[in-house]
C-alpha cells in the first residue's frame, strides 16, 4: 500500500527540516526527504541575523546552538573607505547576542528536532518526479534511494526545499516572478587563531569581506567580487580582495592559521519564483534566493518555514482554502522580502560608491528590523511531543 502523509518534505536542510519539525509540532504526519547525508557540510556563511536567533529561541533550539559551543556574537562591526562603524548588539525581542553555527552543527539539530517530533525523515533519497491526480494537483512523490530502490509516496501537499536549483520547483514548473540584475562570486574559508571581535562587513568599490565567529575556535572569512575578479577562488584570491577592502584584517589573517581548503561559490542571479500551485509549495532558496552578500538567507529560511508551516496546517488541519491560505503565505513572505532582494541586488552588483554604500546597509537594516516585528507576532509554536521516529538512510 502507498504510503501516505499529510506533507512531504523534499529537502532537509535549515528551511525544509525546520517547516518539517513545525508540520509535525501542530501535529500533521510528515515525511522528509534528502538526498544526501545526516550532518554533511554545505556552502554556507553561517551568520543569524536577529530575526533567526529569535527562531531558533521561540522553537526552543537555541539552547542546543549555544550548548554546541557556538560563540556569541554581540558586536557587529562596518567597515568603509572613511570610517569604521561598531554597532553593539543589544538585547531586544528577548535576543541578547547574534550566532553562527557550522551547518555540520546547526542542520543536525533542527533534523533532530524534526525526528522528535514524530517527522519520518530518509537521507539519500533522491526524488524524480510528482505524482498528480487526473485535475493536475499534485499528489505525491517519486525517486530512487541511493541503493537504486524505488520508493513512492502520497501526500496532500509536496513541499520543495530543496535549494536554488530546485527540483520541485522546476517539475511543478514554478515561474520566476522576479529575477535580479546582479551576479557577485564568494570564496571563503575558516581560519583558527584569528582575533574577532563579532561579526565583521568591509565594503570597498568592488571588492567586500567579512568575518564570522563560528564554531570550534574558527571564523569563516570570505571575500565578494564579481565572478571576473573572484576567479576560480581560492586563498590567494580572498587574501587579495581582503587586503582592498579592510588592510588590517589581511594583516590580522597573516598572523592566523588558513584554512587546509576553500569553498567558492560562482555566483547566481537573485530570484523569486511563484511558491505555491496545487498540491505545492516552495519554501527557502527554492521559492526566494538572493545573493548571500547579505548574510541574510537562513534567517529568511526559518521566518518562511514559520509561514509556510501555519498556512498547511490552516488547509490540512483546519480546512481552510488551499489557494486562499498558500498564496497569502507567498504574499506575506514577498511584502517582507520585496526591499531587502532590491537591496541586495544593489550591493551585490556593486553598482554603488564608497559615499553610497553606508546608506544602503542602513536600509538593509531597517527592511530585518520589520521582520523581526513580524517574527515576534507570530503566536507560540507547541513544543516537541515525546515521540520518535527512526532516521532512514538510504
Amino acid at each position: 500500500m502507498l504510503p501516505r502523509y499529510d506533507v512531504v518534505v523534499v529537502g532537509a536542510r535549515v528551511a525544509g527540516a525546520a517547516t518539517a519539525m513545525l508540520l509535525a509540532r501542530f501535529g500533521l504526519s510528515v515525511l522528509l526527504l534528502d538526498r544526501a547525508g545526516y550532518g554533511t557540510d554545505t556552502m554556507s556563511t553561517h551568520a543569524f541575523m536577529r530575526g533567526g536567533v529569535l527562531q531558533l529561541s521561540r522553537w526552543g533550539l537555541l539552547d542546543d546552538v549555544v550548548a554546541a559551543g557556538t560563540p556569541p556574537v554581540r558586536r557587529t562591526t562596518f567597515r568603509y573607505a572613511n570610517d569604521v562603524v561598531p554597532v553593539e548588539v543589544k538585547p531586544s525581542y528577548g535576543v541578547e547576542a547574534l550566532y553562527a553555527p557550522r551547518r555540520t552543527v546547526l542542520d543536525p539539530i533542527v533534523v533532530d528536532a524534526a525526528v522528535a517530533a514524530g517527522v519520518e525523515v530518509r537521507f539519500g533519497a533522491a526524488v524524480a518526479d510528482v505524482t498528480r491526480d487526473r485535475r493536475g494537483a499534485v499528489t505525491g512523490v517519486t525517486g530512487r534511494t541511493r541503493d537504486g530502490e524505488v520508493f513512492r509516496a502520497a501526500a496532500r501537499i509536496v513541499v520543495g526545499a530543496d535549494g536554488i536549483r530546485s527540483t520541485i520547483a522546476d517539475l511543478v514548473r514554478a515561474p520566476y516572478e522576479r529575477v535580479g540584475r546582479s551576479v557577485a562570486a564568494i570564496t571563503y574559508g575558516h581560519w583558527a587563531d584569528l582575533e574577532t571581535d563579532g561579526y565583521e562587513w568591509n565594503f570597498r568599490a568592488g571588492a567586500a569581506s567579512g568575518v564570522v565567529p563560528t564554531n570550534d575556535g574558527k571564523a569563516c572569512v570570505y571575500a565578494s567580487a564579481s565572478p571576473r575578479r573572484i576567479g576560480r577562488g581560492g586563498l590567494a584570491a580572498l587574501c587579495r580582495l581582503v587586503a582592498e577592502s579592510s588592510p588590517r584584517l589581511a594583516a590580522r589573517l597573516a598572523a592566523a592559521t588558513p584554512p587546509a581548503s576553500m569553498r567558492t561559490f560562482t555566483g547566481r542571479r537573485g530570484h523569486v519564483r511563484r511558491s505555491w500551485g496545487r498540491g505545492w509549495a516552495l519554501v527557502g532558496d527554492a521559492g526566494y534566493y538572493k545573493d548571500p552578500i547579505s548574510s541574510h538567507g537562513q534567517t529568511d529560511a526559518l521566518r518562511d518555514a514559520e509561514l509556510l508551516a501555519r498556512a498547511i496546517v490552516a488547509v490540512v488541519a483546519d480546512g481552510a482554502d488551499e489557494r486562499e491560505a498558500l498564496s497569502s503565505y507567498q504574499g506575506t513572505r514577498d511584502a517582507l522580502s520585496t526591499t531587502f532582494f532590491e537591496l541586495t541586488d544593489v550591493v551585490a552588483g556593486y553598482r554603488w560608491t564608497d559615499e553610497e554604500i553606508p546608506n544602503l546597509l542602513l536600509s538593509l537594516s531597517a527592511a530585518m528590523s520589520e521582520e523581526v516585528k513580524v517574527i515576534h507576532a507570530l503566536p507560540p509554536v507547541p513544543r516537541a511531543v515525546a515521540m520518535t521516529q527512526p532516521v532512514h538512510c538510504g
